[in-house]
């Protein structure tokens, strides 16, 4: 996962400070560099907020497209939506909670919180989950309504 490289770009482009995005997360600027060199992954509620702010998708940020943006995209990650894709998704792959879980080195529990829709997936597991299913991350947490398949 290498978002930090296109978070760094956009910030260059849009000629702002890494106190200026700090701002816009509420975060500390060292909190945010922290993110922008990978040190700490950023919190999907957070990258959400950048994606939003500077109208680009998840995908683009992880550099599975070089399109910027999906046209039917949404602001809003939803919880719901993106539980039911992910179950979805592993029994189209025929995949147990448990072998998915083992595949992203993860507690099937956390799975299981997912698919229920209770927590937004992280953004380390989406990245993973994108990979694996070769399946747009923005398509995945629902922010956008049509399957995207990652060329």
């Amino acid at each position: 996962m290498n978002y930090g490289i296109k978070l760094k770009d956009l910030r260059d482009l849009y000629e702002i400070t890494q106190e200026d995005v700090a701002k816009i997360l509420n975060v500390a600027r060292s909190t945010y560099n922290q993110y922008e060199q990978q040190y700490d992954i950023i919190p999907i509620k957070h990258l959400n907020t950048l994606v939003n702010h500077f109208k680009i998708s998840f995908d683009y940020v992880f550099d599975f497209t070089e399109l910027k943006r999906y046209k039917d995209e949404i602001n809003e990650i939803d919880t719901k939506i993106s539980g039911k894709r992910l179950k979805e998704l592993r029994k189209e792959f025929k995949l147990t909670q448990d072998k998915l879980a083992k595949k992203l080195n993860i507690a099937n529990t956390i799975i299981s919180e997912y698919e229920r829709g209770h927590y937004p997936i992280s953004t380390a597991t989406l990245y993973s989950l994108s990979n694996l299913f070769s399946i747009s991350s923005d398509y995945l947490l629902g922010k956008t309504s049509k399957i995207k398949y990652l060329e």
